[in-house]
């Protein structure tokens, strides 16, 4: 790769003044000097080195995510409202995967922090381990000691901004349309029971059967992984448990995708059979037969909220501001009221 000094070689100036040319320094340049070594650049392919200049500079223009998997609906959504606010800062976004392991965040702070980037944003529910929670709230004070921001969305119990969605409520929201239309044996396909997400919503949902004079047992409760394929296995366990089940909520609707397709494969009707419920409205929601009755969560502006956020230095990181995303019931085709 072409080097700056080979620039400023075949433009025949000074490697200071191909630098101040090349990084759009306010020192003034004649037209001539300016054409030439952009011309230089040109003809070499020259590509600034990324790290020498954030050596040089005295703000950081990089800016972390932590997300469980953005190849996930419910991340890339979120991410792509990260991005927007990133890009209109012009702000570089590195984006790290999980993969929901508690280990691998930790040592992604550590990276980022190595890095140098402006701000970290972790972006997926927080975790029901007080070792890890501790650990990790260690590692953002460092960082944020060092003039770093950080901002999180979802209950993590970590210093800093955040935005909450309301997954508490959107379990409610969901139980009040079962438990409201006659449903008493709903059963539950949970995600995983050490994420702060899942307790949550199922916590709302539990509220709601206690206002409708119903429960949710533990018996029609199937834990399992947030995706599709997690989805099918739990709803084969409650089916096979619990065969005489009117409805089931699904905490996320990559969950309800995979039981939606392993209730079709049963020949069990949805909803005249069964109704179903999932939790996010992703794309897919609308797309699948029937549409999914779901609760939605804006998860674009998440994502955009928690970036503006941790960019906005105006704020003193001394008093983390708490910002809710609300949730709402998305009305579709697969669910149904039982006659009284």
């Amino acid at each position: 790769m072409a080097t700056l000094a080979d620039v400023a070689r075949r433009a025949g100036v000074s490697p200071a003044t191909a630098s101040r040319i090349i990084s759009g320094s306010t020192k003034l340049v004649t037209d001539e000097l300016r054409a030439r070594v952009l011309r230089a650049v040109d003809e070499l392919q020259y590509v600034p080195n990324a790290h020498a200049q954030l050596l040089a500079r005295a703000q950081r223009t990089a800016v972390g995510v932590i997300v469980h998997d953005v190849s996930d609906p419910y991340f890339a959504e979120i991410t792509r409202g990260l991005q927007q606010v990133a890009t209109t800062h012009g702000r570089l976004v590195i984006i790290c995967n999980s993969y929901r392991d508690p280990a691998r965040e930790l040592e992604y702070v550590e990276l980022l922090r190595a890095q140098q980037v402006a701000a970290i944003v972790l972006a997926g529910s927080g975790y029901h381990d007080a070792a890890f929670t501790k650990a990790l709230k260690a590692k953002l004070a460092a960082y944020t000691r060092t003039g770093g921001r950080v901002s999180v969305i979802g209950r993590h119990e970590l210093p800093g901004d955040a935005v909450m969605p309301a997954n508490e409520e959107g379990g409610y929201l969901a139980g009040c349309e079962l438990f409201g239309s006659g449903h008493r044996r709903v059963g539950v396909i949970a995600g995983p029971k050490v994420l702060t997400t899942t307790t949550d919503r199922l916590a709302g949902l539990r509220r709601a059967a206690r206002e409708f004079r119903g429960t949710v047992p533990a018996r029609r409760v199937a834990y399992a992984g947030f995706d599709r394929d997690g989805g099918a296995e739990a709803i084969t366990a409650l089916l096979d448990s619990s065969p005489d089940l009117t409805a089931v909520v699904a905490l996320n609707d990559q969950m309800a995708v995979g039981a939606l397709s392993t209730l079709r494969a049963r020949g069990i009707a949805v909803p005249d059979q069964i109704s179903l419920i999932g939790f996010d409205d992703m794309p897919i929601a609308r797309d699948v037969t029937p549409p999914l009755t779901t609760v939605r969560l804006p998860l674009a502006e998440m994502g955009a909220r928690a970036m503006s956020m941790a960019l906005d230095h105006t704020h003193s990181a001394d008093t983390p501001r708490i910002e809710p995303a609300q949730a709402t019931l998305v009305r579709r085709e697969s669910t149904r009221s039982l006659p009284a």
